[in-house]
């Protein structure tokens, strides 16, 4: 059943240290792909693991009519999955196998799971590698597993850690394509930390800005990246102009002087 996402007041902590303190977003519906984007150490990675209960958060989670913080992590893991930055193990196990393997804990009859599995598998456009040992794949198409074994299980919520890092141009296309069209065929809701600022403008309904200090904006992409947003956020100098097709683009041209001698943030 299609189910909203209510966030609000939320804080996370990674160790001691309290990273994100208090955030409060709009009401993200069935269908929506949110891009999370911001600097490195803006609270990206932090946020999508408070939300899958993998940091330590407070505050309110809503998805539909149950409260997401305070449930057991299998409970969680029912209703949420959370796609890290790294990449599925190297293991003998076939791509096919590995996937098949995660999504046995869940109550979906063997059918069922066998025709998803070869579904996603041809939507992703990896059924070649369906019997290859995972040792043997690269990292793009590990990363292309991995994100496999997330949509299989079709989870109301999914918390995507930057799943196009290490593909590229045409998968990271792929990738965002079959997410949207999961996203629309479940009536799931995905949260995506990318930084790639084009395809997040071309791909994403909401986009989450993310700064050291906290929130910097939400809202529909097009609205949301401004030239201000690109100033304040990354340190950069930049336009927002239309493609050939009418989507928006950032055209950077340069960095801001007082950014110019400063090295990248840690993450």
């Amino acid at each position: 059943m299609s189910q909203q996402l209510h966030i609000q007041t939320l804080s996370v902590r990674y160790g001691r240290k309290t990273v994100i303190s208090d955030l409060n977003l709009p009401v993200f519906n069935p269908g929506s792909l949110v891009a999370v984007v911001g600097p490195n150490g803006a609270g990206k990675s932090t946020l999508l693991k408070g939300l899958a209960g993998l940091e330590s958060a407070g505050g309110h989670v809503r998805l539909g009519d149950r409260e997401l913080n305070g449930l057991p992590l299998r409970e969680r893991a029912a209703q949420v999955a959370y796609l890290p930055q790294t990449l599925p193990q190297a293991t003998s196990l076939s791509a096919y196998e590995s996937v098949l393997s995660l999504c046995r804990a869940t109550d979906m009859p063997r059918s069922t799971l066998e025709s998803r599995i070869e579904r996603i598998f041809d939507e992703l456009e990896i059924t070649n590698l369906a019997l290859a040992p995972l040792q043997q794949l690269s990292g793009g198409q590990r990363q292309m597993v991995g994100l496999a074994q997330i949509l299989v299980r079709q989870p109301p919520l999914l918390l995507l850690d930057e799943p196009t890092s290490a593909l590229d141009l045409r998968w990271q296309i792929k990738v965002l394509q079959a997410t949207r069209a999961q996203l629309s065929q479940a009536g799931s809701i995905a949260l995506m930390a990318i930084h790639d600022l084009n395809l997040a403008l071309r791909f994403a309904d909401q986009m989450i800005v993310m700064a050291p200090g906290g929130l910097r904006a939400v809202g529909q992409p097009a609205t949301v990246m401004t030239p201000e947003v690109c100033r304040d956020t990354y340190g950069i100098e930049g336009r927002i102009e239309a493609c050939s097709l009418g989507h928006p683009i950032v055209v950077i041209d340069g960095l801001t002087p007082e950014q110019t001698e400063k090295g990248p943030r840690s993450r």
